[in-house]
């Protein structure tokens, strides 16, 4: 082969490895850019501070079975602070959690602890699942207002009262129990819910 050949064909492969290169970048760019994704840090929520240790509970979901944090290590978790009868927050939040688990396509576990515990019951619960359609995807976690306020109190959740509205956050749990990421209702999407989990994954 001639040497003005070889440089040609050297051009010719490192041309088109730019392009491919080029290509992917634009195409993740543009990928962020439809899910309208702000990335901080790479997350798109809020980190949590380091050094927060597990907090673990124990409480009972919808049906009766008991829950805790402690067994899914080893996963990430959805975590979050809903009340049965609330008809905006906590069903917004929910569906962003149902979209976000669909476009993942992982079998991540969510526990939706009660801010209400003197109105969610276990039929209530129950029903507020089948209308979000995540009857097989999230536990509803119940329990007397004494065996919830150190949950609340653990995570910085205010429970839902006569003239004020609950906490309404979505943390993600990394594998260990940690807190790693809290999206704010106000700012929770399922794009950008899910390119965390992935990130966590």
């Amino acid at each position: 082969m001639s040497p003005r050949l070889a440089f040609a064909l050297v051009v010719l492969v490192a041309c088109t490895c730019t392009a491919i290169l080029g290509t992917a970048i634009a195409t993740r760019d543009d990928s962020r850019a439809q899910a309208g994704l702000e990335l901080v840090g790479g997350w798109a929520g809020a980190t949590r501070p380091a050094g927060i240790p597990p907090q673990d509970f124990r409480l009972h979901d919808q049906d009766g079975r008991p829950a805790s944090l402690a067994a899914h290590r080893g996963t990430p978790v959805i975590l979050t602070f809903m009340y049965s009868t609330c008809e905006d927050t906590c069903p917004a939040q929910a569906q962003a959690i149902r979209a976000a688990l669909e476009d993942l396509d992982e079998d991540i576990p969510v526990l939706a602890v009660s801010v209400d515990p003197a109105n969610d019951t276990r039929a209530r619960a129950r029903r507020f699942l089948i209308k979000q359609n995540l009857t097989d995807r999230m536990r509803f976690l119940l329990g007397s207002r004494a065996e919830l306020e150190p949950v609340w109190s653990a995570y910085g959740i205010q429970p839902q009262g006569r003239e004020f509205e609950h906490s309404a956050y979505v943390l993600l749990i990394d594998d260990g129990g940690r807190q790693r990421i809290a999206f704010p209702a106000s700012k929770l999407t399922s794009a950008g819910l899910a390119h965390d989990l992935r990130r966590l994954l």
